[in-house]
């Protein structure tokens, strides 16, 4: 007797850990998160289970904040014009370890150096409509640009 409710109950712990990957599954399909994401978005969620779950997605390769930071700065290079700064403080913003994205940063420095010029010429002639160059320079240094890339649009 005691058996057969060990057994029942380690099937309602294998049922509720597929239902919480299945769920955690359907969260991370619809947009890459990152693990952080996923960790405050089933927060409510059995702690141990929880763990079990990002670990084995984190094996399959389904959760992984490398992959993330890769796949969300190439993102930003085709979509956006941000500074270096804006891209590390939204990595940041998303959880992301500082090493991850200090790795990636180094390993990428001419790419990124490149991406941050054209963004910040971007930038400029966007604005030098209905700003003074100066205004325009104040405002790039607010938002994080190197000197050097500022210094690209003049």
């Amino acid at each position: 007797m005691i058996e057969k409710f060990a057994d029942e109950e380690k099937l309602a712990q294998l049922d509720k850990r597929e239902k919480l990957k299945t769920r955690v599954l359907k969260y991370i399909m619809f947009k890459k998160r990152t693990e952080k994401e996923v960790r405050e978005k089933f927060r409510d969620e059995d702690e141990v289970l929880l763990e079990e779950v990002i670990e084995i997605l984190k094996d399959l390769g389904y959760i992984n904040d490398v992959s993330y930071v890769e796949r969300f700065i190439d993102d930003a290079i085709n979509l956006k014009n941000l500074s270096l700064y804006e891209l590390k403080y939204k990595l940041c913003a998303k959880g992301i370890n500082r090493n991850i994205i200090d790795e990636y940063f180094s390993q990428n420095e001419d790419k990124l150096l490149d991406y941050e010029k054209k963004s910040a010429q971007n930038v400029i002639n966007k604005k030098k409509k209905t700003m003074e160059i100066e205004d325009i320079k104040l405002y790039l240094r607010k938002k994080g640009y190197k000197e050097e890339s500022i210094r690209v649009g003049e």
